[in-house]
C-alpha cells in the first residue's frame, strides 16, 4: 500500500522517499526497491508513465532514517500492529522537523490509541489518511482528525489530496471503520447473508446486487473473489473487534451463515482470483465455469442465464431510468421472481437502514456517507440517494418486512436531497443546506439534478449550463454510441450557445460504437445500413468540428473507438489523468469509420513535418495494433493527446471547471478550423506493409485476417492507384474509411471476431 501511495505522489510530479525494511540475507534488493519493480510491472499500471519511477527515491529504516528530517509529510503504512506503529512514531518524533505532518494509512486503529503515548506537539500534526487500493484508481481518501489535530493540518492535507493527488476527500470522525468500509463491508456481508437465507444462487445474487443497483458488476461474491476471500475475512474480523456493542454488523460477521464455508475455503486455498484456484467462482480442469453452492459448499456449473429482474433492471439503469422500481416490485407470480424480489427488498432495507442509523452519531451529513460509497466502492449512487429514489415511506415498509428498526433519520420521511433554485441541497440535522464540494469541483451527476435537458433520448442528452454553454452527455449502456448519440451531437452543433463541452460523469466516457448494432447489420447483410450509420456518424462529428464556437472534450475512464473519434474532432481536450485513449477497431476486424483514420493521418502528418510516407506508416502501425494509452502522458507519443494544445487534471471532479475555463479562453475571436487537405503517399509503400505482415504471420505474431485488416487500413492512408502523392479532402478520407469498413464487414472472419467478443468477452484470433 505504501508503494501505491508513493506512486500516486510521483504521478502528481512530486519527489517522494519510499522507505521499508533493509535488505535481508540472501536478497539482492531492499523491500522498497522490490516495490518499485512491482509498480513498474503492475496491471493496470500504477504509474502514469514509467518515468514517474524516477521521482521515487528508496531507502531503508535502518540506514536512511535520518533522511526523514527533510520531509514535509510522512505517511506511515506499516502492518496493522499497534506496538509497531507506536515504536515508529517515537523514532520519528526524534528525527523529523517540528512542522512535518505525520499520517497513518490505518483503516482500523483509532487515532487516540495511535498517539496516546506521544507529546501534544506530535498529536497536533497527526491525522489518518486512509487511501483505498489501488491508490491511482480509487478516488476516496478518508481523512480523519484526532481530538488535538490542528485545523490547518487537516486543511492542508485536504487541499493537497484534492488538488494535487486527485482524491475525493471525505473528512471522517475517529469512529470504527470510518465510513467507506463500515457501510461497504456491511453491504457485502448482508449480500452473503441474504443470498444464503433466500437460497439464491451466488451468480443471481451478484446479478441483482450489482449493475441494476448501480453497484459494480462484481456484486458480492465476485468482489469477495477479486479482493481475496482471506483478506475479506480478516477485514470482517477486524471490524467486529472495533465496532461498538449492539452494532448490526455482528449479525452478519463471524456469526453469519456463510462463515463456516468461508473458513473451509480459506483452509483449502480457495482464496479468490489471486490464488489461481478461485474462490466462490472456479474453473474445472477442462475449463468449465463453476460456482459454489452456499448450502453445502458443493460445486455446480455456473448458470448461463440470469434472473429476468436483473436483466430488465440493468437495462433500465443503462438507459438512465430508475432500476430500483424493477428490483423491489415482482414482475410476475413465479417462485423465481418472488425469491429475487425478496432478496432485493431485504438487502436494500438492511443496507440503507444501516447507513441511515449512522446519522448523526458517526457523521452529521448524508453526503459524507454517499461520497464514501461512490468514491471508495464505485457505487453510482450513495445510500441516501437510493433512499430518495425508493421513497422513505416505501423503504420503511420494506424495513418492517426485514424486521429492521427504523432509524431516527428516516422517521421524518423527508428526502435527503432537494433541488431548489438551481442548487442541490442536502438535509443535515433536519435542515437543508447546499452540498459541500471543494473549490473548482463540479460533479455533473449532482448538477444535472438541478437542470432540464434541452434535448434528450435513451443514449444522450444536451444540456444548457450557466454562461450559455452547452454540454453533450452520453448515457447509454457503457456509453456505447448509437444513432441517437449522434443525434444529440448534431443538435449541439446547431444549438451551440457560446461553447460546447463533451463530458459525462460515468465511470467511462465511452467504450466506442455499439457493436451489437453492427453485428445485427452484418448478420442481415445490410451494407447500406452500415454505410448510412457511418455517414451519419461522420457528418455529426464533422458538424461538431465546424461549429462556430469552441468545443472542448472532457473525458475520464475509457475513451476508445468511436468515443475517441468524437473527442478527436474537438478543439481541445481536458483529460482526467487516468483516461485511456485509443482507436481499437482493428482488434475486432474493422477500421475506425468515424473520422479516426483521417485524424490519425492528419496528426502524424503534422508530427512528421508533412512526410506523407512516414505519417502513413506511423498511422498504419498504430491503428493496426489497436494501440491505446493508459494516461494522457502515454497518449502523447501516439498523437491521441497533443500536449501543445490539450491538458490533463489529476482530479476528475475538476474536469468541468477546467473545460469551462478552456472554452472561455478560446472564445475571443474564435474561428472554426478550416477544412483540411491531407497528402497520402504513393503505392510504393504498400509492398513494405505487405512484407511486414507476411513476416509477422510466418513468425506467428499475426494471423491471416490481421493482414486483411492491415491492408484495409493501408487502402485509406495510401494512394493505391498511383506512385504519386495524392492530395485528398476530409470528405475523401471519410469515404475511404466507409469503403474499407464495409469491405471488412463482409468477411466472415470479422463477424467471427465481433461475435466472439460479444459472446465470450474476447475477440477470436483468425
Amino acid at each position: 500500500m505504501g508503494s501505491g501511495i508513493a506512486g500516486q505522489i510521483a504521478n502528481a510530479g512530486h519527489k517522494v522517499l519510499l522507505m521499508d525494511l533493509p535488505v535481508r540475507e540472501g536478497q539482492d534488493k531492499s523491500a522498497a526497491q522490490a516495490a518499485i519493480d512491482r509498480l513498474l510491472k503492475s496491471d493496470p499500471p500504477a504509474l502514469m508513465h514509467k518515468n514517474r519511477a524516477d521521482l521515487i527515491e528508496t531507502g531503508d529504516i535502518e540506514d536512511d532514517f535520518d533522511k526523514l528530517a527533510d520531509c514535509d509529510w510522512i505517511v506511515e503504512a506499516i502492518v496493522e500492529r499497534l506496538p509497531l506503529k507506536k515504536s515508529l512514531y517515537q523514532r520519528l518524533d526524534a528525527v523529523i522537523s517540528p512542522d512535518c505532518i505525520v499520517t497513518s494509512n490505518t483503516s482500523t486503529i483509532p487515532i487516540r490509541l495511535l498517539v496516546e503515548d506521544m507529546p501534544s506537539s506530535f498529536r497536533r500534526r497527526f491525522a489518518i489518511t486512509h487511501y483505498f487500493n489501488p491508490v491511482r484508481y480509487m478516488r476516496l481518501l478518508e481523512l480523519v482528525s484526532g481530538e488535538e489535530t490542528a485545523g490547518d493540518v487537516i486543511d492542508r492535507l485536504a487541499d493537497f489530496n484534492d488538488r494535487i493527488l486527485g482524491k475525493g476527500v471525505v473528512v471522517c470522525a475517529d469512529t470504527p471503520g470510518f465510513l467507506g468500509n463500515r457501510v461497504g463491508v456491511y453491504a457485502l456481508q448482508v449480500g452473503l447473508d441474504e443470498a444464503a437465507k433466500q437460497g439464491l444462487a451466488i451468480e443471481d445474487a451478484d446479478a441483482l446486487a450489482g449493475r441494476p443497483m448501480g453497484i459494480p458488476k462484481t456484486g458480492v461474491f465476485g468482489l469477495y473473489d477479486l479482493i481475496g476471500v482471506d483478506l475479506m475475512s480478516d477485514v470482517v474480523d477486524t471490524l467486529e473487534d472495533i465496532l461498538p456493542d449492539g452494532d448490526a454488523f455482528y449479525e452478519v460477521g463471524k456469526q453469519g451463515p456463510v462463515r463456516a464455508l468461508i473458513s473451509s475455503m480459506i483452509e483449502q486455498g480457495f482464496t479468490g482470483e489471486k490464488s489461481g484456484k478461485g474462490g466462490f467462482f472456479r474453473q474445472s480442469d477442462d475449463g468449465e465455469a463453476l460456482a459454489v453452492e452456499l448450502s453445502d459448499g458443493s460445486l455446480r456449473p455456473k448458470k448461463s442465464s440470469l434472473p429476468t429482474k436483473a436483466l430488465i433492471a440493468a437495462e433500465r439503469n443503462a438507459e438512465g431510468l430508475e432500476p430500483l422500481e424493477v428490483l423491489i416490485q415482482p414482475l410476475d407470480n413465479s417462485a423465481e421472481e418472488a425469491q429475487a424480489t425478496r432478496f432485493c427488498r431485504r438487502y436494500l432495507a438492511r443496507v440503507l437502514a444501516y447507513a441511515a442509523s449512522l446519522l448523526p452519531d458517526v457523521t452529521r451529513s448524508p453526503q459524507d456517507i454517499d461520497d464514501a460509497l461512490k468514491l471508495g466502492f464505485n457505487w453510482q449512487r450513495g445510500p441516501f440517494e437510493m433512499i430518495d429514489a425508493i421513497g422513505a415511506e416505501r423503504l420503511v415498509a420494506m424495513m418492517a418486512e426485514a424486521d429492521v428498526a427504523v432509524p431516527e433519520s428516516l422517521q421524518a420521511q423527508q428526502p435527503f436531497y432537494k433541488a431548489e433554485a438551481g442548487m442541490l441541497n442536502v438535509r443535515v440535522d433536519g435542515a437543508y443546506q447546499p452540498v459541500k464540494l471543494p473549490d473548482q469541483t463540479i460533479r455533473f451527476s449532482m448538477l444535472r439534478r438541478t437542470l432540464t435537458p434541452l434535448k434528450t433520448n435513451r443514449a444522450a442528452s444536451l444540456w444548457a449550463l450557466n454562461g450559455d454553454l452547452r454540454l453533450i452527455e452520453f448515457h447509454s449502456k457503457a456509453n456505447a454510441l448509437t444513432g441517437e448519440s449522434m443525434e444529440i451531437v448534431r443538435a449541439a452543433a446547431q444549438d451551440h450557445g457560446c461553447g460546447i463541452m463533451v463530458h459525462n460523469d460515468a465511470q467511462h466516457f465511452s467504450a466506442g460504437v455499439d457493436l451489437n448494432a453492427f453485428r445485427r447489420l452484418i448478420e442481415a447483410k445490410d451494407w447500406d445500413g452500415i454505410d448510412a450509420f457511418l455517414a451519419d456518424f461522420q457528418q455529426a462529428v464533422a458538424a461538431l468540428k465546424a461549429t462556430p464556437v469552441p468545443v472542448v472534450g472532457a473525458p475520464s475512464g475509457l475513451a476508445l473507438g468511436g468515443g475517441f473519434e468524437v473527442l478527436a474532432h474537438c478543439d481541445k481536450l481536458i483529460c482526467h489523468a487516468n483516461s485511456v485513449l485509443g482507436l481499437v477497431e482493428c482488434s475486432v476486424g474493422v477500421v475506425p469509420g468515424g473520422g479516426g483514420v483521417k485524424e490519425a493521418m492528419a496528426r502524424w502528418l503534422a508530427a512528421s513535418d508533412g512526410d506523407a510516407e512516414e505519417a502513413a506508416w506511423n498511422a498504419w502501425m498504430q491503428l493496426g495494433y489497436s494501440k491505446t494509452a493508459s494516461s494522457p502522458e502515454m497518449a502523447a507519443s501516439l498523437q491521441y493527446f497533443l500536449p501543445e494544445r490539450d491538458s490533463s487534471v489529476m482530479n476528475r471532479d475538476k474536469l468541468m471547471h477546467e473545460a469551462r475555463a478552456a472554452i472561455e479562453a478560446l472564445a475571443p475571436g474564435y474561428q472554426a478550423p478550416l477544412p483540411q487537405t491531407l497528402t497520402l503517399p504513393g503505392r510504393g509503400i504498400l509492398q513494405r506493409m505487405s512484407d511486414f505482415m507476411d513476416d509477422g504471420i510466418s513468425k506467428g505474431w499475426f494471423f491471416p485476417h490481421d493482414k486483411t485488416v492491415a491492408m484495409a487500413i493501408a487502402s485509406i492512408v495510401v494512394n493505391t492507384e498511383s506512385d504519386e502523392v495524392l492530395t485528398v479532402s476530409e470528405q475523401d478520407m471519410y469515404d475511404r474509411e466507409r469503403a474499407a469498413f464495409i469491405y471488412l464487414a463482409k468477411t466472415p472472419e470479422t463477424l467471427a471476431r465481433i461475435a466472439s467478443l460479444l459472446d465470450d468477452g474476447a475477440a477470436v484470433r483468425n
